[in-house]
């Protein structure tokens, strides 16, 4: 199995992670999970939200590297782009967490522009 199938598990678990940490140590109601939020601490609901915006930019990734393995792109380079694409989405939410705004969007656009390579990759074979 190609390392970039890999990288599609590592990003869709990526988010539970973020979330889990979100919530440790907040008493955490399983009844009503989401409640708790506003009274985290400013760098766990930022986790939080980085959480989400691993939800929200998972699909992209998986269907990018999806399409381009199976429309022909070369397999070392989707790998190369996916394990970049994961490294990149981990310094966003690291990021995220520290309060560094900027730094924060300039990995978050480097990550969908790794989406878009990895993407159109199968049009210039």
């Amino acid at each position: 199995m190609p390392l970039a199938y890999w990288c599609i598990l590592i990003a869709a678990l990526w988010p539970y992670v973020l979330a889990k940490y979100a919530k440790a140590g907040s008493g955490d109601d399983n009844h009503h999970p989401r409640e708790i939020l506003a009274a985290l601490a400013p760098h766990k609901r930022r986790a939080y939200a980085a959480h989400q915006n691993a939800l929200e930019t998972f699909p992209f990734f998986a269907v990018a590297v999806i399409v381009a393995l199976t429309m022909g792109a070369p397999f070392y380079v989707v790998n190369l782009l996916a394990v970049l694409y994961v490294v990149l989405r981990i310094a966003h939410a690291l990021l995220y967490i520290l309060d560094k705004p900027m730094a924060r969007s300039l990995m978050f656009a480097a990550a969908m522009m790794v989406n878009v390579v990895i993407f159109v990759l199968p049009a210039f074979r």
